[in-house]
């Protein structure tokens, strides 16, 4: 088998590093990692823009082949170590599979204003009790509506099996979880599961460097 290297950010607090690093950890494969120290802006050094060309991560490397965006990862990594012979990262069915996608998607194109103030810094470093804004309460209202609708009741996963999906809600919910906020019962019961999972422990328990804004 080629290769593969995965580049995640320096402190490790990237939800988009950590869902590529599920992804690979959750198929069984081996795989190196690689940190670039974006507040040391080593994703603009001529390297790094030449894997990624983006100068974003995660990065992944797969012997020639380099691939950034965690949902691009994930869905070639789906594809190039496919089921069954490797766990799928995507539910049964068209639909479902369908619904995870859109999920992912939302996740990585909505709630700006809960993302810039309750950073993945806060979760993974030091919890802050800065009030949020009312853009930033509008946004977890938001949320906690749309993951409610979202998870089934009585499960603490989005389907019958584990997805990739499931990271990604888990991530955004440990936003206001982590920070104190008021957040539903069923909501902590299914991050709490997610957060126990031996590939997002792997993430969350790194080892980290002293944490330095940028």
């Amino acid at each position: 088998m080629e290769p593969l290297t995965l580049y995640v950010d320096g402190f490790w607090s990237s939800p988009y590093a950590l869902a590529a690093f599920v992804a690979l950890t959750e198929k069984g494969l081996t795989f190196t990692t690689r940190e670039v120290n974006l507040h040391e802006h080593a994703q603009a050094e001529p390297a790094f823009q030449a894997r990624s060309v983006t100068g974003r991560v995660p990065v992944l490397e797969h012997g020639e082949f380099r691939l950034s965006e965690s949902s691009a990862i994930v869905e070639y990594l789906e594809e190039a170590f496919a089921p069954p012979a490797y766990v799928s990262l995507f539910p049964a069915g068209a639909k479902h599979r369908a619904r995870a996608r859109q999920i992912m998607a939302w996740i990585r194109s909505d709630l700006m204003a809960l993302r810039e103030e309750r950073p993945t810094s806060t979760v993974f470093y030091e919890p802050t009790r800065t009030p949020l804004s009312e853009a930033g309460v509008a946004a977890a209202r938001k949320l906690i509506a749309a993951a409610s609708a979202f998870l089934p009741e009585g499960q603490t996963s989005l389907f019958e099996t584990f997805t990739i999906a499931d990271v990604d809600l888990a991530m955004m919910l440990k936003r206001l979880i982590a920070n104190g906020h008021e957040v539903p019962p069923k909501l902590i019961a299914f991050a709490t599961t997610q957060w126990r999972r031996p590939s997002v422990r792997a993430f969350a328990e790194h080892a980290r460097p002293a944490y330095v804004p940028y």
